[in-house]
């Protein structure tokens, strides 16, 4: 699989991303660090934890490497999540944090394919 058949499988836009990063190269690099980012599973405690601030701050972050990353459609449902929890309280954040968990581990499996066929 080529990075921009990854990011095709996500539903992300290749061609924006490639543009701000320069290089193919570069947006693999990037993108399978992804991997390796602790923001959704520190969203995840916070919201087991009913910790609203700590939930919060992971779905702020999440959101901020997707933008970063062209990641849109995370993006967006991050977003989303992290202004449900603006005042750091947990409740009816399920039905956002469902969505965010399945497009987070979707866009993991895709990635791993990226990182084990590269």
């Amino acid at each position: 699989m080529t990075v921009q058949e990854c990011y095709e499988k996500m539903g992300e836009d290749y061609q924006e991303i490639l543009s701000r990063f320069g290089s193919e190269a570069m947006v693999n690099r990037f993108a399978i660090s992804f991997l390796n980012d602790p923001s959704f599973e520190q969203l995840k405690a916070g919201l087991e934890e009913n910790d609203g601030e700590k939930a919060f701050r992971a779905a702020h972050t999440l959101k901020g490497v997707c933008l970063n990353l062209g990641f849109n459609g995370l993006n967006e449902l991050s977003s989303e999540l992290t202004e449900k929890l603006r005042g750091h309280s947990t409740e009816g954040t399920e039905p956002l944090f469902e969505a965010v968990k399945e497009k987070y581990e979707s866009m993991i499996e895709t990635i791993r394919e990226l990182q084990n066929e590269g």
